[in-house]
């Protein structure tokens, strides 16, 4: 992981930092009070702290985020044992107190670096490690498994957003008919029609990690759901080098052609968030992530090449 050099606040505005971490993992868990603590990342809706050399804090910075953390430590114990890469598994939950309204997460340590700061270059290893991980995390959900709004169901949902976004994005080298060419293609193709898997829901750079070239995790399960298979398996775009898409379905194990069409659809869409982010990232406003524009423009580029 990045490190930064100091905490930020949540959403009340309570200042998450070294002495508040403390004082809760006094207060609640005075085993862990003693490890050393270490500021490791600023996530989208989590603040991550390092908690000795296996472990680290994940602390809501959003209204959304405490949901989010509740739900990772309903379910993601029972799939993380499942999954050949490493995951951040839920090993503790703060509750909510006076001193902070929240509840909280103990997690383990994912070791790596985030993919949009040291992207993969391993193509053939890393196609066979994604695909190994979604075979495995890919297998029918229970019915009570949580529902998503934007993840795993049917592209027409975002029809009108992708739409407006190709309308008016700056999409600067990538032709905007090429693209609507595969976001429509995705957009008609068959929807799934068999039961429910279980989804990460958010495989972009930022939430996979990188070592010796390859994939050493995914971190960041807040968005899982149950759904169509087809939003994970953007990650073939998302996150691989140019050229590996081939091998990654091959692995994966799918001759499917409306579910790869899907799935590059749903890569369009998400590096249309990616590019989005990242734009404001290089105009300095709030909430832009400067690394996360390459990482959407690799994606559209990879998506156009494989048409």
């Amino acid at each position: 992981m990045t490190t930064e050099a100091t905490g930020s606040a949540d959403s009340t505005g309570i200042p998450i930092d070294e002495g508040l971490l403390r004082s809760l993992l006094r207060e609640q868990h005075p085993d862990l009070a003693d490890l050393t603590l270490d500021h490791a990342a600023r996530g989208w809706d989590n603040e991550l702290w390092r908690l000795g050399e296996d472990l680290a804090i994940r602390v809501p910075r959003t209204p959304r985020a405490p949901d989010l953390l509740v739900k990772e430590h309903r379910w993601l114990p029972a799939l993380a044992p499942l999954l050949p890469l490493p995951v951040p598994t839920p090993v503790r939950l703060g509750r909510p107190s006076p001193r902070f309204p929240s509840p909280w997460s103990v997690v383990t340590w994912v070791p790596g670096d985030p993919a949009d700061r040291v992207p993969v270059t391993r193509a053939d290893h890393a196609a066979d490690a994604l695909a190994g991980f979604l075979r495995a995390l890919h297998r029918p959900a229970p019915t009570d498994a949580p529902a998503n709004p934007d993840r795993g169901v049917p592209l027409a949902t975002h029809a009108a957003g992708v739409d407006r976004a190709l309308r008016t994005m700056d999409l600067g080298e990538f032709a905007p008919d090429l693209v609507r060419r595969v976001w429509e293609a995705g957009l008609a193709a068959p929807v799934w029609q068999q039961p429910a898997l279980w989804l990460h829901g958010d495989l972009h750079p930022a939430n996979v990690v990188t070592a010796d070239g390859t994939l050493a995790g995914v971190i960041d399960f807040g968005e899982l759901c149950a759904g169509d298979p087809a939003t994970d398996l953007a990650a073939a775009w998302l996150l691989l080098p140019d050229g590996a898409a081939p091998r990654f379905f091959t692995s994966y194990g799918t001759d499917d052609p409306a579910l790869v069409q899907r799935a590059r659809a749903w890569a369009v869409r998400s590096a249309f968030g990616l590019l989005s982010i990242g734009q404001a990232g290089e105009k300095g406003l709030p909430g832009g992530k400067p690394t996360w524009g390459p990482a959407g423009r690799a994606a559209l580029r990879r998506v156009l090449a494989d048409g």
